[in-house]
Formats: structure tokens, C-alpha cells, sequence
């Protein structure tokens, strides 16, 4: 008995240090943590060296936009490249614009000036004489491609651009001369390049240029915001029209932050997977993406993979600068990057198992039984409350350390607008209808926290009932120890009451936004698996110890009238 103490303090020992370890398992639900971006991206190019093998290429509008990229994130260690890229482009100045395309440059011939170094593509290719110099080269292009998306322009009926005939027809012109340049210089995907190739022919033979004409204008659109060296760049590892379009739509709502999009799509080659990060974290995705990029290849390729926020845990990363919890830490990093989901569970077996010690140690720093109290006690049912306290904790440790538990809001995507010079105004490139979901996604995850906290003590109140009913205990003494425990049984209502309370009391102050569906679902569960418990359980076991009872003293409660008085005769 003296050894119960002891026993309880080493329980609590050891579950404080499986929680810690827990803790320190960079493994989440919903979110990426640094650590595991950063061990991701020592595979793999560094945004440096993707910077300098693109300056070796002589690709300097591609390498100026990743410097962009880099610079926003205050990376003082560009500097030096920052010089030797500002002395390459006096070498070279048509570089910037071209990149190492001197191909294409030689078809405009005289027409490019040193000013246009510093324009877009499409503002340069609307422009008559580039028209003409464009459209005369490729007229010459052996790309079957190229040869279809030519014929289009004969078509005497087009959906949003002004035929190639009528006086306004230079837009479609442009569209066709940079898809066609596009087509011809081999930048486009073989996927990209066949879908053009059918759409082109469909619209040829009268089955709608709406598709054809979508594509069109996504290019000139990406091409009102980058040079031609940066264009081909873009594009080069996009599969088909519908990443094109999205990617398009991503570019144009970027504004400033343009170069961390560039360089996430460089570095990671998965342009389909970064424009859906963006569209998945509206209001958080730029600023991660721009967080990645320091990891290189393997971290933005690891952040668009999971398609998790990204997440920078300060308290834990200050703790970790120490050993042994810095090496703890990095080796679990290790682990998670290549094995994500046993990774989660090993953390939420350490969270488990934790609660189940820390639960133990409390049985064990109790005083032993009495004499009186022996006989209640069942053997192995304290097991059963510690593992449902575990799941207790469990639940409230993830509530606690899971970062962005609460899925986010429903997002909307803007229409796409192209402006061109002299084309005389705006053209719609298509309306994205804004989704709308159900349910509030915290609502949901509130209901489901209250439905797991009243499952959990419902099924504490059965293993007391089961333990009452096991006791070695005539039936009436377990019928009083059923009375002593009715504030247990009702325990899912106050929980329920406060729950509910707790929810108002939230909503008033506007930490969130709630609704009193959620707020009521509290007490709403507690009433329903309260009344399931006593009608179904509580009330058959009273009814059968009532009945044991009975039989085992039938003679204990039955009425005996008192006896009536002989009448006292006078003598």
C-alpha cells in the first residue's frame, strides 16, 4: 500500500512526457508545420539557385521576377545577385524582355526598341507591325497546331473577340499571334498543345469558339503582366485550358504579389496544385506560399502536395533551440515528411496514452479502500473509466494545440476582365459563380465536439451502472448506491446547460461567429442521451434489483395492520 503513492507519481511522470512528446510531433490535421516544410526542402533546388541557374540560361525576366519573389521576403543574402544580375542586363539588355529566345526576337526585327525591354508581351504584340511580323512567321510554322489556329481566323462569327475581317478584329489577331508564337517555340505542354489543336478544329467546323476564344484570352491576360521571356516561363509546365484558366485567374487577382506566384509555380512545376491552394486559402494561401518559398522545390512542392495552411509554431520552435527537444523534434519532422498520416497517429496514440497515465496516476495517489469500502470496488472497471478519461483528453488536447481546426468560410472567385489597347474596353472572360455551403463549418465542428463530450460521459454513466450491478452487494444496498449516484446520471444536462451558456456567452461578445442552433445543440444532447440512459438502462436495473429484493425479504416491506384492542368488559 505504500508503494500506491510512488506508483502514481511515476504514472504522472511518464504521461507529462508523452504529452510533451506529443506536442513536439509536428504532425496536424489541418495544417503544415514549418519544421516539416523546411526538412521537405533540403531535396531539391533553393529559390537561389533556381535564381542563378536561370541568370545562367540568360532567362532575366524569369530570374528578376523570382528575385521580386525573394526580396519580398527580406532575404538580405540577394544582394549579390542583385549586382550581378544588374551587370548582365547592361550586357544584354533584350534579355530582360526575351529571355534566351533569340528565335522569336529576330521575327520583329527592327520593330523592338530599347524602351520595350521594360513592357508587357501583349501591349507589344498588339501593335500592327508586330501583328503583321507575328502572323507572317508562322503562316511559315510546320505545327499542325498552328496551321488550325491560323484558319480561325477566316471565321466570319466569334462569341467575344471581333472577327479577324472587321475593323476591331486586332484582339483576336494578337491572340492568335501569341498562341500561335507559343505553339511554334514548343512552350506548351503536349496536353495543352493537342486541346488547342481539337478546340481550334471544332471551332473550324462550326461546334463553337467560345472554348478556343477562352484560351486566347487567358495568354494575352497573362501576357498583359509579363514579358515574353517571363510568358514562356509561366506557361511551360501548365497541362491543359482548365489549369490555364484558373492560373489565369490567380495571376490576375495577385496585383502585387505576382512574383510569389511566379516562383511557386517555378519551383514547384505544379501550377494546378498552387492555383488550388490559393483558391482552398483565399485569405491566407499568398502569404503562406510567400513563407514557403525559402525551402525551395521541395517545400513549396510539399505545401501545394498537402494542400495544408502553413503554420509556424513559435512557442515549440523556442523550446526546440534546446536539446533534446531540437532533436526530437527535427527527427519527427523527418518522419512526417515521408509518412504524414502515421505520423498523426503516432502523436494522437502519445495524446491517448498520456491521458490514460495521467488518469492512472490519479487512481493510485488515492488513499487505498477501507474496510467498509472494499466490497465496492469491481476489479478492472477503473481501467474503463481511465481509458474514457483518456478520450476525454484526448479531445480536449487536440481543441487546444490543433491549429485552424475550424474549416474556412465559403470562397468566391471574381470574374475575369481583359483590358487591351485600342480595343476600346473591357471583355469578359468569364463569370465564376460564388459557392455557398450549407452549415457554417465551425457550427459543425461545435456539434460535434458536444455530441462527443455527451457520448463520452454517457458511456461513463453505463460502466457505473455495469460496476453497481457487479458489486457483491445485497440489492437494496445497490439500490441506495444507484440514489448517491443520480447527480452523475444527470451530469450529460448540466453539462449540456453549460455548454450551452458558454456558446451565448462567445456569441455576445463576437469572438466568432455562432448561431444558436449550436448553442442549443448542448443542453439539446445532454436532454437526449440522459432520457436514453435512465428509460432504457437506469430504469430495468432499478425494476430487477426491486425485484430481487422483494424476493430475497418478501416479508420486509409488507403492511402488518396493528392489532385491535380487546374491549374490557365491566365486572
Amino acid at each position: 500500500m505504500k508503494s500506491r503513492p510512488l506508483l502514481g507519481l511515476l504514472y504522472m511522470v511518464f504521461g507529462l512526457a508523452l504529452l510533451v512528446g506529443g506536442l513536439f510531433v509536428p504532425a496536424h490535421l489541418r495544417a503544415l508545420d514549418g519544421i516539416v516544410v523546411q526538412s521537405a526542402g533540403r531535396s531539391g533546388r533553393t529559390l537561389a539557385g533556381e535564381e542563378q541557374a536561370l541568370a545562367g540560361a540568360n532567362r532575366l525576366g524569369a530570374a528578376q521576377l523570382l528575385l521580386q519573389a525573394s526580396s519580398a521576403g527580406n532575404n538580405s543574402g540577394d544582394e549579390p545577385f542583385k549586382a550581378a544580375l544588374a551587370d548582365r542586363l547592361r550586357q544584354n539588355p533584350g534579355a530582360l524582355f526575351w529571355g534566351a529566345d533569340a528565335h522569336t526576337k529576330t521575327i520583329f526585327g527592327g520593330t523592338f526598341q530599347p524602351a520595350d525591354q521594360n513592357s508587357f508581351f501583349t501591349d507589344f504584340v498588339i501593335r500592327q507591325e508586330n501583328r503583321e511580323a507575328a502572323l507572317a512567321q508562322l503562316r511559315s510554322s510546320a505545327n499542325v497546331t498552328v496551321q488550325e489556329l491560323l484558319r480561325c481566323r477566316a471565321l466570319a462569327q466569334l462569341a467575344v473577340f471581333s472577327p479577324s475581317s472587321s475593323p476591331a478584329g486586332q484582339a483576336f489577331d494578337a491572340g492568335v499571334a501569341t498562341g500561335g508564337l507559343l505553339l511554334d517555340g514548343g512552350y506548351l505542354t503536349p496536353g495543352l498543345n493537342s486541346e488547342l489543336l481539337n478546340l481550334a478544329t471544332q471551332a473550324n467546323h462550326g461546334n463553337g469558339t467560345l472554348p478556343l476564344e477562352q484560351v486566347l484570352l487567358d495568354l494575352m491576360s497573362l501576357g498583359q503582366r509579363l514579358n515574353w521571356d517571363q510568358l514562356t516561363a509561366f506557361v511551360a509546365p501548365v497541362p491543359d485550358a482548365a489549369t490555364l484558366h484558373r492560373l489565369t485567374d490567380a495571376t490576375r487577382n495577385a496585383g502585387g504579389k505576382l512574383p510569389v506566384l511566379f516562383a511557386a509555380v517555378e519551383l514547384s512545376g505544379k501550377p494546378a496544385a498552387v492555383t488550388g491552394y490559393l483558391a482552398k486559402f483565399a485569405d491566407t494561401g499568398w502569404a503562406d506560399l510567400g513563407a514557403s518559398l525559402p525551402y525551395g522545390t521541395g517545400g513549396v512542392g510539399e505545401l501545394v502536395r498537402r494542400q495544408q495552411r502553413f503554420y509556424e509554431p513559435k512557442l515549440i520552435r523556442s523550446v526546440a533551440a534546446y536539446d533534446p527537444f531540437g532533436g526530437f523534434y527535427v527527427a519527427a519532422a523527418n518522419f512526417d515528411s515521408r509518412q504524414p498520416g502515421l505520423a498523426l497517429a503516432v502523436k494522437w496514440f502519445m495524446y491517448l496514452l498520456a491521458g490514460f497515465l495521467l488518469a492512472l496516476a490519479v487512481h493510485f495517489s488515492r488513499p487505498a479502500a477501507s474496510m467498509r469500502e472494499r466490497p465496492l470496488p469491481v476489479r478492472g472497471f477503473h481501467l474503463v473509466r481511465e481509458f474514457l478519461f483518456s478520450l476525454g483528453f484526448l479531445l480536449v488536447v487536440l481543441l487546444g494545440s490543433e491549429p485552424f481546426l475550424a474549416p474556412d468560410g465559403p470562397k468566391g472567385s471574381a470574374s475575369l476582365r481583359l483590358v487591351l489597347p485600342t480595343t476600346g474596353g473591357a471583355v469578359p472572360a468569364g463569370i465564376a459563380g460564388i459557392k455557398q455551403t450549407i452549415m457554417n463549418p465551425t457550427i459543425l465542428l461545435t456539434l460535434l465536439v458536444f455530441f462527443v463530450l455527451q457520448a463520452l460521459l454517457y458511456i461513463s454513466c453505463l460502466a457505473k451502472l455495469a460496476e453497481i450491478r457487479r458489486q457483491n452487494l445485497p440489492p437494496r444496498m445497490k439500490l441506495k448506491l444507484l440514489e448517491n449516484e443520480d447527480h452523475l446520471f444527470d451530469a450529460g444536462l448540466y453539462l449540456g446547460f453549460v455548454g450551452t451558456i458558454i456558446s451565448l456567452i462567445v456569441a455576445s461578445m463576437g469572438l466568432i461567429k455562432f448561431s444558436l442552433m449550436a448553442a442549443y445543440s448542448s443542453t439539446s444532447f445532454g436532454i437526449i442521451f440522459v432520457v436514453i440512459f435512465k428509460i432504457f438502462h437506469l430504469r430495468p436495473a432499478r425494476r430487477k434489483l426491486l425485484l430481487e429484493a422483494e424476493a430475497q425479504n418478501p416479508a420486509a416491506d409488507t403492511y402488518v395492520p396493528a392489532a385491535t384492542p380487546a374491549p374490557v368488559l365491566p365486572s
